[in-house]
């Protein structure tokens, strides 16, 4: 049984798919949303053997134009129209990459029955807020314009229930309160506690950068690209990309609950070294070297 808030890893190959492993595709479900990152190749039908249907889909967040982060981008979008998705579907993506978008989403004959809403990227900042979350996205350093993506959901208040056994608030009063803020000379303050919302980050190809740990900052889960073995920091460099090590310094400097690696080059047999040098770099919390159609929960609140 899934959770109202999950991460479902689709693929997490990089340039180059293996047996084991498919081209990138992430599904984060956060309540009634589903936002899917990085449609690469066979995403389709990585979301079938995931159980995951285009319905499920409102939102999808390209980081760069890419063929292993978009190319599947054509078979998601025309089997939304092709199952007639009631409701809109959002497409965010680099807005220099414009051109490349609509050669994707109109990449063969088909017919449009679903509203996809562009909603392209061109700067720092918010670029969507729901009543569950606010989504912004930050550029990154890779050879071509590339956005990481953050959701974070807003702050509440955790009611205590012995508190408002103590001053006779119950039922649909509780409701009343949270609402005005105050009831029968009770302030919701003192029944109640500070609930920071949770946060997520996906960080896909990057060099080591501000924006990577400004992402990360505090996040109950990030998602993070770890291609590269900290033996290979120069090809990182050069290629726009992070080490394991690199990944782990990111989310251990920035507070990170849980932390994803993916997006391995084919280069490496043994996975449990991306572990290995993420938790040599300092990290301590949780952590997950991804595999293909794993489910993670977004961790409890702490």
């Amino acid at each position: 049984m899934s959770t109202a808030r999950e991460l479902i890893v689709l693929g997490t190959a990089s340039q180059v798919p293996t047996r084991r492993r498919s081209h990138n595709g992430y599904l984060l479900r956060w309540d009634g949303e589903g936002l899917l990152f990085d449609p690469g190749e066979g995403t389709q039908r990585q979301m079938l053997l995931a159980g995951v249907s285009a319905h499920a889909l409102t939102r999808v967040c390209v980081t760069h134009f890419h063929g292993d982060h978009a190319l599947g981008l054509p078979g998601v979008l025309q089997r939304v129209h092709l199952d007639r998705v009631p409701h809109p579907v959002t497409a965010h993506y680099p807005a220099s990459g414009q051109e490349y978008f609509e050669r994707l989403r109109y990449a063969t004959a088909h017919h449009e029955t679903a509203a996809i809403v562009p909603a392209p990227v061109a700067e720092d900042g918010p670029v969507a807020e729901t009543r569950s979350f606010t989504l912004s996205a930050r550029r990154l350093s890779h050879p071509v314009d590339a956005f990481g993506y953050r959701l974070v959901e807003p702050d509440g208040r955790r009611m205590l229930p012995e508190r408002l056994a103590a001053r006779g608030i119950h039922g649909p009063d509780v409701s009343l309160l949270q609402r005005r803020g105050s009831l029968r000379g009770v302030r919701l303050d003192e029944v109640s506690e500070p609930r920071p919302g949770q946060r997520f980050a996906f960080v896909m190809d990057t060099r080591l950068c501000d924006a990577a740990f400004a992402l990360a900052e505090e996040c109950d889960l990030l998602v993070i690209e770890s291609t590269f073995l900290d033996a290979d920091v120069a090809l990182a460099h050069e290629y726009g990309h992070l080490t394991a090590g690199q990944a782990g310094r990111v989310a251990a400097e920035a507070g990170v609950r849980h932390l994803v690696l993916t997006h391995f080059s084919q280069r490496y047999g043994d996975s449990a070294a991306f572990a290995t040098e993420a938790r040599a770099a300092g990290f301590a919390g949780s952590l997950t070297v991804a595999e293909d159609l794993v489910r993670v929960p977004v961790p409890p609140r702490a």
